[in-house]
């Protein structure tokens, strides 16, 4: 599960040929969820000022993103994405 991205204790996962939507994965506090790339939550949860970094964090970054899904599907190396600044 490479790492893509960290910030304010959250850690962004994707997984390579992993399922379709496009997704990725954000774990904080010993919590988990799962994001779709156009924002939606898919499965889990995140104490809710976690959830809304994160869905700022991905609005932000959605280019990068929808890049290493593409790339993770090929089963290539993936990008690091910079954090919320």
């Amino acid at each position: 599960m490479p790492v893509i991205s960290r910030f304010y204790g959250i850690v962004i996962t994707m997984y390579f040929y992993d399922h379709s939507p496009p997704h990725f994965h954000a774990r904080y506090a010993g919590y988990k969820a799962i994001f779709s790339l156009g924002g939606d939550l898919m499965e889990g949860e995140l104490p809710k000022r976690a959830m809304a970094i994160v869905i700022e964090w991905m609005h932000v970054r959605r280019v990068e993103l929808e890049r290493n899904w593409a790339k993770a599907s090929a089963g290539q190396a993936l990008e690091y994405i910079a954090p919320l600044e």
